[in-house]
C-alpha cells in the first residue's frame, strides 16, 4: 500500500509542476503565482491524507498486536489444571480443604481431588512415605515426625485456625479463665459447680495423641499441660466430637471455629472473658490459635502447588473467612507475637 501511494504521490506532484509551467508560459507572474498556489496545496493535502493513513494503518496493526498478546497473556494465565491430587490429615482443615477442592474441580474439570481426615500425625506421616500428595496438619511437620523425615517436607501455611472449648448449650457456662480450663482438661475439677456451674458432673471428650487440635489446644489453651485421657469418649472426627457434647449436658471439648459457624445445638467458651472469634483472633485478644498447614513431599506435582496457591490466595480469601478460618496476613503484629511467645 506504501509503494502505491508514493506512486500516486509522485503523478500528482508532476501533473503539478507541468500545469505550473504551463500557466507561466501564458500569463503574468501573479497569474502563475495565484495558479500555483492551489497545487501546492492540492499536493500537501494529498501528503497529510497519505501520511494520515499510514498513522491510521499502524495504530490498527499495533492494537491487534496489543489484543493479541493480552488474549494469549489471558489463556496462559487461566489455563486448565489437570491430574490428581490426594490429600489428607487435620480434621480442623477438613471443611476447608473439601470446599476448595470443589471449587477448584469446576474450574478445572479435568484434575481430581480427593481430601481425607485422619488427623495432622496421619496425614503427615502419609505425605512423608508418599502415600498421598498433600499433607494437612495443624502443627509443624517436626512435632510429629522425626527431624530427617520432616526434613524432606515443604510447609505451605495456607490459612490460620481458632480453637475454641465447646460445652452443651443448655449448660450455664460463658466464659472459663485459663487456670480452671487447666483444671476441668487435666481431670482435677470434675464438677461444674466448681466454676460457677449447675451442679452436674463434668463429661470430659478428648483427642487422640496423633490430633493436631489436641497439640494446638495443649499449647496455647492449657499452657503446656497434658490432658486427662477420656478412651470411652475419645475422638478426631470433629463431627463425632460435637454430637457427642449435644447428647451430654456436662460435656465439654473442643473444636476448631469452622465447625462453629451457624451452629446453635452447642456453645463457644470464652477464656479469660474473650469470646473465640475470627475480630478477636486477628487483634490479639483471643490466644488460641494457629496456622493451617498443608505439606508436600519436596515441591509436590504441578496440579498439587495449583491447588495449594488456589486455597490460600485472594479469590478464595471471602469463602475462607466465610467457614471461620483466618486469613493469615490479617493476623495483627500483637497476635504474632504473643503468638510466637508460646
Amino acid at each position: 500500500m506504501k509503494n502505491q501511494f508514493v506512486k500516486k504521490l509522485s503523478a500528482v506532484s508532476s501533473a503539478a509542476v507541468i500545469a505550473a509551467a504551463l500557466l507561466a508560459g501564458c500569463g503574468s507572474s501573479s497569474q502563475t503565482g495565484a495558479s500555483t498556489a492551489p497545487a501546492a496545496a492540492s499536493t500537501e493535502a494529498a501528503a497529510q491524507t497519505a501520511s494520515t493513513e499510514a498513522a491510521a494503518q499502524t495504530a490498527s496493526t499495533g492494537a491487534a498486536a496489543d489484543t493479541a498478546s493480552s488474549t494469549a497473556a489471558a489463556a496462559s494465565s487461566t489455563a486448565a489444571v489437570s491430574g490428581e491430587v490426594t490429600a489428607a490429615g487435620s480434621s480442623a482443615l477438613l471443611p476447608l480443604a473439601q470446599a476448595a477442592a470443589e471449587s477448584f474441580m469446576k474450574e478445572n474439570p479435568d484434575c481430581v481431588i480427593t481430601v481425607n481426615g485422619g488427623g495432622s500425625g496421619e496425614g503427615l506421616k502419609q505425605v512423608a512415605d508418599g502415600s498421598v500428595d498433600i499433607g494437612d496438619s495443624d502443627v509443624f511437620a517436626e512435632e510429629k515426625l522425626d527431624a530427617d523425615a520432616a526434613a524432606k517436607l515443604v510447609d505451605h501455611e495456607v490459612c490460620t485456625i481458632t480453637m475454641a472449648p465447646v460445652v452443651n448449650a443448655s449448660l450455664d457456662i460463658d466464659s472459663l479463665t485459663t487456670d480452671q480450663l487447666i483444671s476441668i482438661f487435666t481431670g482435677k475439677t470434675t464438677n461444674w459447680k466448681d466454676v460457677g456451674g449447675p451442679d452436674e458432673d463434668i463429661v470430659l471428650v478428648t483427642r487422640p495423641s496423633s490430633s493436631g487440635t489436641r497439640a494446638l489446644f495443649k499449647q496455647y489453651a492449657l499452657n503446656g499441660e497434658e490432658e486427662a485421657s477420656n478412651e470411652s469418649l475419645e475422638t478426631d472426627d470433629s463431627g463425632t466430637l460435637l454430637q457427642t457434647i449435644e447428647q451430654n449436658e456436662g460435656a465439654i471439648g473442643y473444636v476448631a471455629l469452622s465447625y462453629l459457624v451457624n451452629n446453635t445445638d452447642v456453645k463457644a467458651v470464652g477464656i479469660d472473658g474473650v469470646a473465640p472469634t475470627l475480630e478477636n483472633t486477628y487483634n490479639g485478644t483471643y490466644k488460641v490459635w494457629g496456622y493451617e498447614h498443608m505439606y508436600t513431599n519436596g515441591e509436590g506435582s504441578d496440579a498439587a502447588q495449583a491447588f495449594i496457591n488456589y486455597i490460600s490466595g485472594d479469590a478464595f480469601a471471602d469463602q475462607l473467612e466465610g467457614m471461620g478460618y483466618g486469613v493469615a496476613s490479617k493476623m495483627s503484629g500483637e497476635a504474632k507475637k504473643a503468638h510466637d511467645a508460646q
